[in-house]
């Protein structure tokens, strides 16, 4: 790979974003159509496909000299082959720790380890600030959902889960590995204090609490649409994670 990449391909909507963030929009070439932010690139720049399905002729095309891409968004196989033809870097994030890493790895990449560094300060101060206002608050209960049809939560050894524990809350399905099917009757056993519907990748919206809730009228759980953005990107995407876990557990009279 050459000292500094030229010609930048992103596999990951939320290291786009960090991309972004980094100052490198001539560097940048190609995205996938799931990166939306920011929406001046996801308007102009050449798009590669999704992270599941990509468009390799693009690729091929565009010639890039580094392919950034996700151990859990983007399919094994698929990148597998783009690695006998390009240079990539595969993310792998499970945690704040990993997240961190993960932005000082993408500054070394590409040139950009001041930015990337002063970048994981902000989001460590940002998240110790909020941390302390809730230090004494007793951690609730929450199931967070991704899917419907079949139901799916989050469990151990993922972003969210790690997310959630920042905001102050406890996962109910932590036992659990990965992203779990459950059924309406372990939810109800649970009896969570809170059901977080997400915003992506089910795009949850009030119709589907109220679905939820005639399904499982026995659920004392308040249920809340919250931004899985939020919760679930890792980048520059987490410098907005304390004020909207503030204003989420000021809502929920929490704070």
């Amino acid at each position: 790979m050459k000292s500094k990449p030229i010609k930048i391909i992103s596999l990951v909507p939320s290291q786009t974003e960090l991309l972004h963030y980094l100052g490198l929009e001539n560097e940048v070439i190609g995205i996938t159509k799931f990166c939306i932010h920011p929406f001046e690139w996801f308007r102009t720049k050449v798009k590669v496909g999704g992270t599941k399905i990509i468009n390799f002729k693009t690729i091929q095309q565009l010639q890039p000299d580094l392919i950034i891409a996700n151990k859990e968004e983007n399919l094994k196989e698929e990148i597998e082959s783009l690695q006998q033809l390009y240079p990539v870097h595969i993310t792998d994030v499970n945690n704040l720790t990993e997240a961190y890493e993960m932005i000082k790895e993408i500054g070394k990449l590409t040139n950009t380890s001041t930015k990337a560094k002063a970048l994981i300060e902000k989001i460590k101060n940002n998240l110790y600030r909020f941390q302390n206002l809730i230090s004494e608050k007793k951690p609730k209960t929450v199931c967070y959902l991704i899917w419907k049809e079949p139901y799916m939560t989050v469990g151990s050894n993922t972003f969210i889960n790690e997310m959630l524990k920042v905001a102050g809350f406890t996962n109910v399905f932590k036992d659990k590995l990965r992203y779990p099917q459950i059924t309406l009757e372990e939810l109800i056993e649970k009896q969570p204090d809170y059901i977080f519907l997400s915003s992506e990748p089910y795009p949850f919206k009030e119709k589907h609490i109220k679905e939820l809730q005639e399904k499982a009228p026995h659920l004392t759980s308040k249920m809340v649409l919250v931004d899985g953005e939020i919760f679930s990107w890792y980048g520059s995407r987490m410098l907005h994670s304390a004020d909207y876990f503030k204003q989420l557990v000021t809502e929920l009279s929490i704070l």
